[in-house]
């Protein structure tokens, strides 16, 4: 049986990758006892949704690009830290 830790780690690859056939029962075994991985199996779904459709909205929008001189703007305040 997997603990939290374990099981977060595997929900969380599982938006990259598909899981093992073990590690996908492994997690529905969890997902059935432990309502706060249930949770954050939600919430994490629900930033995925949401920075998909960030990014469809932002490539549409070409007028919100910074200019050549705002950019150098921001990398003289950059590279005053760093």
């Amino acid at each position: 049986m997997l603990n939290c830790k374990q099981t977060s780690i595997l929900v969380s690859q599982s938006l990259d990758r598909p899981l093992t056939w073990r590690e996908r029962w492994a997690v529905r075994l969890h997902l059935l006892i432990c309502v706060y991985c249930r949770r954050f199996t939600q919430q994490l779904k629900w930033i995925q949704g949401a920075m998909q459709s960030w990014q469809t909205h932002a490539t549409d929008r070409t007028e919100d690009v910074l200019s050549a001189a705002a950019r150098e703007r921001i990398t003289q305040q950059l590279d005053k830290f760093y």
